[in-house]
């Protein structure tokens, strides 16, 4: 799974918010908070308002006196900070200038810390880790809530690294210039203020930065659209321009590509919408627009070759590359010829399949695929003349393959490999022979050996068919009792694929609990075509495909609707939230994760304009009437029985924001409707800032899951 200004509404007294909060946490019809036309709620948009802070402060307060003291609670919190906290996890190796780096949290380091280790120290069954940044620490001398957005360090050295910090776990975040070999900030160095912004490093004294460089220069999804060039030493004002896009655009960002033969590629991107895109190459003949399609993803460099992964058709050079193909790019022809590029094929994936991740080692690709939601893995060498030639790996038919990260100085490569029912792991793939050694695994969080999966089919309303997978006790009697959590997604072509849920497992699973996860239409499982099936007016076959997930179960006998509770976050709260008002009487649970609720105000609610591609827009009539059809906040009516959701979101959501979460729960508050509504005060679009808040809003989950589906 990229604001707009909100009318000011003057702070109510004291008196009139305890009024307030009384109306709307009331479950009786008799509150008296009328549901009119105009939307009541529209004050519960001002995310730091002190009548909204307070409303919310008496959710949270009304809901942890449920949930934290269900008899359930103690100990599902307790479970959850252990696997959250355990220090044998997998740590995620990060490869920079020879050495493994790794972003670690646990009980000691609440923020965090950023580490480093030897390759081979890495590959043992304890390395010694050396802290290079410990943000806790940095948080306590700064008087911030720092939490980790990442490193990005300079080629070929890898020592200077503009490292990005959020305050509290927004978007918006600080860059600042760090220095591995001596281990700390750079005095002087570059530092770029809170906002949301891209950068991208031209040398080591030059930086391409697109942010908002005066008031006001923010496109309407509240992202940059100038890109100006930085020198090292100058104040921001005196950087000078260099790329424009425009106000309607979703964002405009600079991107850097280096290969293993010490080719530096910089492009900017213009995002013209949330999927179509305009890219542009830096050079010495200045910036010049590359003829590539509209949809398409940048995704590595190797040899010169820009790796592209294309989601549309494209026609080049006399011959169409099929929609969701992966396909190189010669730079040195782009060089000398902008608008005719030369680009040949490397991998086209068959009518069930999808190419998932790409990576570079010094001189060949890895990738990895998907044939029927199973993953697989290839290594993809160039050839003299454009072509490429493959190997494939050996990998379980049943796993998740991702890639973690890429040596662009030697041929390593760090794969991910796990499996619903399979402990993450590492692989170290040696891309010039092949061969794949599994170097860490974790450790189970769950007894799975008393469980079982299987991959099955519903067929939608338009007979399309739907894979989804069940994890279930091998003892599972088909009796329509088995309390049974479906989750899905289904948008911006995200695809679900087989992952080991260790809360899941721990917290549920062993408690005989069955866990479904649907491939429904709108990801990117089978490809684009498998998202764009549900694009804007098409999106109703994403909720029927998930409708029918839930009825198959229930025909199957798996579960019934008494027993049957759901369960997606962002775009899949909003599915959550459409089969909440859709199907009422199908699920007796819905667990509503920092969702998008309200469609026809998400435009001018926090990032959302950037979403018109996927959702359309309220100002083409046909769309907005769609909007209207489905919006769950829209669609709550009077005397429909509802289940009792759980809606949850944190204050800090500066992409989908707090306002849909809250104003959905308001309503249902107006309308006499029972609902439990929690708002984690930072976090960023998550459940937490930190280790501690992810496991107690997991441990909030579960305990709602367990109360509705097996007491």
């Amino acid at each position: 799974m990229r604001p707009a200004s909100l009318r000011t509404l003057k702070p109510a007294s004291l008196l009139r918010i305890a009024l307030l909060v009384a109306v709307v946490c009331s479950a009786g019809r008799a509150a008296g908070v009328s549901v009119s036309n105009a939307d009541p709620f529209l004050w519960l948009e001002q995310v730091d308002g002190a009548r909204a802070t307070a409303w919310v402060k008496a959710q949270n307060t009304r809901t942890l006196g449920v949930l934290e003291r269900d008899p359930n609670y103690a100990g599902l919190a307790a479970s959850a900070l252990a696997i959250a906290q355990a220090k044998d996890r997998v740590p995620q190796p990060e490869v920079l200038a020879g050495h493994i780096y790794n972003f670690w949290q646990d009980a000691e380091h609440v923020r965090g810390i950023w580490r480093e280790t030897t390759v081979d120290d890495y590959a043992s069954a304890a390395p010694a880790w050396q802290t290079v940044l410990d943000l806790d620490a940095l948080a306590k001398r700064e008087n911030a809530n720092w939490v980790w957005r990442g490193a990005d360090c300079l080629r070929p050295a890898e020592t200077r690294c503009l490292v990005t910090l959020s305050d509290g776990g927004e978007d918006a975040a600080t860059i600042r210039e760090f220095d591995l070999g001596s281990q700390a900030f750079v005095a002087g160095g570059f530092t770029l203020p809170h906002g949301k912004q891209g950068v991208a490093w031209e040398d080591p004294d030059t930086l391409l930065v697109a942010r908002a460089w005066r008031p006001g220069e923010l496109t309407a999804s509240g992202y940059p659209y100038i890109v100006k060039r930085l020198k090292r030493g100058a104040p921001l004002d005196s950087a000078l321009e260099i790329f424009r896009g425009e106000p309607s655009d979703v964002s405009v960002d600079p991107v850097a590509f280096d290969d293993g033969a010490g080719h530096h590629r910089l492009l900017i991107e213009r995002g013209i919408s949330f999927f179509e895109s305009e890219f542009s190459l830096v050079g010495p003949a200045g910036v010049r627009k590359l003829a590539l399609p509209r949809k398409c993803d940048l995704r590595a460099l190797v040899n010169d070759r820009l790796l592209v992964l294309l989601n549309q058709p494209w026609t080049v050079g006399g011959t169409t590359l099929p929609s969701g193909a992966l396909v190189s790019v010669d730079m040195a022809a782009a060089d000398a010829d902008p608008d005719h590029l030369v680009a040949t094929l490397v991998a086209a994936p068959g009518p069930r399949e999808s190419i998932e991740d790409v990576v570079a080692t010094k001189s060949q690709l890895v990738v990895t695929s998907y044939a029927n939601v199973r993953g697989r893995a290839a290594v993809y060498a160039p050839l003299a003349g454009g072509g490429w030639t493959k190997r494939d790996l050996a990998f379980p038919d049943d796993a998740s393959i991702s890639v973690i990260d890429a040596n662009l100085d030697d041929e390593r490569a760090y794969l991910g490999v796990t499996g619903y029912l399979n402990a993450p792991s590492v692989a170290l793939v040696d891309a010039a022979s092949g061969v794949s050694t599994t170097i860490k695994t974790s450790p189970d969080r769950f007894d799975a050996s008393k469980d079982v999966v299987e991959q099955s089919e519903a067929v939608s309303k338009d007979g399309t068919r739907i894979p989804y997978f069940i994890v279930h006790p091998k003892s599972m009697v088909r009796n329509a009792a088995n309390p049974t959590l479906l989750y899905a997604y289904g948008g911006f072509q995200v695809s679900l694929t087989p992952s080991y849920g260790a809360f899941v497992g721990k917290l549920w699973l062993e408690r005989g609990g069955v866990y479904v996860v649907a491939n429904i239409r709108g990801g990117g499982e089978f490809g684009p075509a498998w998202h764009e099936a549900g694009l804007k007016t098409h999106r109703q076959r994403i909720y029927d495909d998930f409708a029918a997930v839930g009825r198959d179960l229930i025909a199957r006998r798996i579960t019934s609707p008494r027993r049957l509770g759901i369960q997606g976050g962002s775009n899949g709260g909003l599915l959550m939230g459409v089969e909440f008002t859709q199907h009422p009487e199908l699920w007796d649970a819905v667990d509503i994760q920092v969702p998008l609720l309200d469609m026809l105000r998400f435009e001018k609610i926090a990032a959302g304009s950037s979403w018109v591609g996927e959702y359309g827009s309220v100002s083409v009539p046909r769309e907005r009437a769609f909007l209207a059809s489905i919006s769950p906040y829209a669609n709550l009516r009077p005397g429909v029985r509802y289940p009792e959701p759980f809606i949850w979101t944190t204050t800090k959501d500066d992409r989908v924001g707090p306002q849909h979460a809250r104003k959905f729960a308001a309503k249902l508050a107006a309308l006499g409707d029972p609902y439990l509504f929690y708002e984690v005060t930072e976090g960023g679009h998550g459940a937490g800032a930190n280790l501690r808040e992810r496991a107690h809003t997991t441990a909030l989950e579960m305990t709602y899951f367990i109360r509705k589906l097996m007491n």
